[in-house]
């Protein structure tokens, strides 16, 4: 059997071959999945975010640029349809069960601290945070997903990091 190449499938996927399509996007499912749950804090909600994307990089595969990544393209229309169930949703921060829970294990205290502070961050300053330390993107792949160059995507990821640490409750040198 051979192999056909990601630019084969593009082709074969413009032309409507679903099947082109699905060998494609299936290797970026669980990158979108992570994304999709690190920003919405929700497993059932990230895989509808995941599909709502995939159906929409069906719709929009013409939009996509000859020669560059699909990796970071699915996964901004991944972070755009995040953002989009947030913003037509009320969220609660958390339910006292799941606190209750992690009060009971220090380590998940901890995490269930972290996770919060990083809930409390605005979509537009967690997203590269979510990129670099949960997908373990780039500088140059996160640019592709935020736009800007890889210097800027450094720059906002530090920003972000730093943020995160003050909602922690730590300085910027404390460890």
């Amino acid at each position: 059997m051979v192999t056909a190449t990601t630019a084969e499938l593009l082709e074969r996927s413009l032309a409507g071959d679903r099947l082109a399509f699905e060998r494609l996007f299936r290797p970026l499912y669980d990158d979108g999945f992570r994304l999709a749950a690190a920003m919405l804090s929700d497993s059932s909600l990230a895989e509808d975010a995941v599909q709502e994307a995939l159906l929409k990089a069906w719709r929009k595969l013409h939009t996509f640029r000859e020669g560059s990544n699909v990796r970071p393209w699915f996964l901004t229309i991944v972070a755009n349809q995040c953002r989009s169930l947030r913003r037509g949703r009320w969220w609660s921060v958390s339910r006292v069960a799941d606190v209750e829970i992690a009060m009971a294990d220090p380590a998940a205290a901890d995490r269930l601290d972290l996770e919060a502070a990083l809930r409390r961050l605005p979509q537009r300053v967690r997203l590269p945070l979510v990129l670099r330390y949960y997908m373990d993107m780039s500088f140059e792949e996160i640019a592709d997903v935020i736009g800007g160059s890889p210097a800027a995507a450094k720059s906002s990821t530090h920003r972000a990091l730093v943020r995160l640490r003050h909602e922690c409750g730590q300085g910027v040198g404390d460890s």
